[in-house]
Parts: C-alpha cells; structure tokens; sequence
C-alpha cells in the first residue's frame, strides 16, 4: 500500500509501506474514503512543527472497514466510520475516564499522522490498522456526508468541545473567537446554533470573515483586548499574542479554550488574569468521548459543517495538492475497496 509522507517544508510524497495486518482480535483495517488536513498539519507543511520528517501525515478521516478482528463486535466490514485521532484501548482507567489522549496501553500521546508515541501510521493512507476497533471506531450516522464529516476525527469535534459544554452551563454566553482556520469557524457555527448571545470572529483573512458572518458572527481583522467583554473565549491562531488578546477579554470568570498548538513560547498577561479569576485550558482533545454528541449535533441540521470544506479534491492530487494553502481541503476516491484479506 501507500501513505502519504511529509519529507521537507511544503513537500509531501507516496511511499510504499507494508499492507497492515490485524495482529489481534480487537484490530480492524479500514481504508479513508474521505481525508482532511487538521490546522495543526498546516503548520507542519510550512515547516513550524517540532518533529523532523519523514513522517506518515493526516489523522482526521471518515473511512471504511475492510476488516475485523474476531472479538470486535461494534463495526463490521462495510461500514463508514470515523477513525479518531489518538489510539486508546478503552479499557484502562484513563480511558475510562474519557481521558482517551491519555490511554495507558499504549505509549504516551500515540496518534496517528505524527510519530508521538510510537508509529501508527497516516490517515492519509490506503489502508490502516486500528488496534482498539471497539475502542475507537464510531459508525458515522445513516444520511451525514463523509465529505461534510471528514474532520469528525479531530476539528469538528474538537470545536463542539470547545463551546457546547460551556454554553450548557452558561446559557448566551457572549462568545470571541480568535482563529485562522477551520476550528473558529466551527466554533461560530457551533456557539450560533446553540444559542450564544454575541459571537465576534477575529481572523485577518477576508474569506473566513465572510463565513463566519454567513454563520451569524460579527467580525473584525484584528481588535484591541475587549475588557469584560466575553463569557467565553476560544483562540486557533498558534500565537501566544492572540491567546494573550483571548483571556484579557474575558469577563469575570470567564473561560479561555486554546486550541492553537502554541510551538513557541511566550508571555501571558498572568496578574490580570489572576484578578479577573480567568479559567484557562490548553490541551490536546480526548476527542473519542464527545465524537458522538458532535456527530448528533451535525445530524440535527441545525449546523452546516460542509460549508467550511474548501475543496473536494482526489486521493490522487493529495502530493501536490496537500502542500498548497488550502482552508478545509478534502481528498477522496472510491468508497468500495478490495477488502483485506484476513
């Protein structure tokens, strides 16, 4: 088989690789049918990330199982599912918990589309081991768009995390998000349909802008901090500037989400945060607990997630056409692959 691997800045290429096999009862072999780029791999194609290639690329995918081990009940061959990001058993305490980025079967952090925690290859493959079926794999839902979907894996539900919890607890929460690419715009769409008073978008590129306010945001290319004047605030941008701009816009107790995968370091404004009373939350998502709720919440019809897909481009075009800068590219080809053998 092929994945795709990033060799240089801007540069991707096929290199072939063993097919997988199960090696175990638990295992399923799935084939992406539908594939996106995360934010975060934007910035490894232009050369920010802090792990040096060659390395297998992508970990947001809806994908079809060609193949089940023999104890794995929930999927079967055939089905559309959605692959997420991090690799968890389901079993341990951790993972138990929900804490499924965290899983202790397996080394720290492992994931696909980066050699963090050993290599479990690139969603942006033919074809893939899933070692936890039952774990991991969740059926997409009767009549959702893999397409529309492809980024259930990680930025889609990602960014349901990110404002739905929090508009439960505080319902038309004034919401800011400052962002430069697909999470923000998720967020609007998300905090809107569920009830967020005021949403302003903070994004220097005009076509983003124009999205968001097609999801009923106000918008700005760049502000001064807003004293009091959000409830919540989510911040994509990388930059710890901008995370600075997020919390010192808060309202007294309120929350900031990052989800900017900060690879530099930086000062934040910590005395007044401290007096504000500032809850602040940096982390990697356990997306596999809350993919469900954010697949329902895409089933209800009252979010658009297709919209923020920017291409519908060929498996074929992914070494040329992954590289180029791309909003929510999605690759895909035919959704009926040879299956596996067992």
């Amino acid at each position: 088989m092929r994945e795709l691997t990033y060799v240089a800045r801007r540069t991707v290429e096929w290199r072939e690789a063993p097919d997988p096999e199960l090696g175990s009862d638990r295992a399923a072999i799935v084939a992406p049918v539908a594939a996106t780029s995360c934010d975060v791999d934007s910035a490894i194609l232009a050369g920010h990330g802090f792990l040096d290639p060659p390395f297998a690329l992508g970990h947001e995918c809806v994908a079809r199982v060609t193949d089940v081990g023999d104890d794995v009940t929930s999927v079967a061959p055939g089905d559309l599912v959605v692959v997420p990001w991090s690799i968890s058993c389901g079993t341990c305490d951790h993972c138990r918990t929900g804490l499924t980025a965290h899983c202790a079967s397996v080394p720290h952090m492992a994931m696909y589309g980066a050699p963090i925690g050993g290599d479990w290859g690139g969603l942006f493959s033919d074809l893939v081991r899933v070692p936890y079926a039952d774990a991991m794999l969740v059926p997409l839902p009767t009549g959702l768009d893999p397409v529309a979907m492809a980024s259930a894996s990680d930025n889609w539900s990602l960014s349901w995390r990110l404002v739905a919890p929090h508009l439960r607890a505080r319902p038309g929460a004034r919401v800011l998000v400052v962002a430069r690419g697909s999470i923000g715009l998720y967020v609007c769409d998300i905090a809107g349909a569920l009830g967020a008073s005021d949403i302003l978008y903070v994004d220097p590129d005009p076509e983003h802008r124009k999205l968001a306010e097609s999801f009923g945001a106000r918008t700005a290319e760049a502000i001064e901090p807003i004293r009091h004047g959000f409830d919540l605030a989510v911040e994509a941008t990388g930059r710890v500037d901008q995370l600075a701009l997020a919390v010192n816009s808060l309202a007294p107790e309120g929350i900031c989400e990052s989800a900017g995968n900060h690879f530099r370091p930086g000062e934040l404004p910590l005395l007044d945060m401290y007096l504000t009373g500032v809850t602040l939350r940096i982390a990697r998502d356990n997306v596999r607990a809350h993919i469900p709720e954010a697949l329902a919440l895409a089933a209800s019809g009252t979010v658009e997630p297709a919209r923020v897909v920017s291409h519908v481009l060929d498996w074929e075009q992914l070494p040329d056409a992954l590289p180029e800068k791309h909003l929510k590219p999605v690759f895909v080809r035919d959704t009926t692959p040879p299956r596996a053998a067992h």
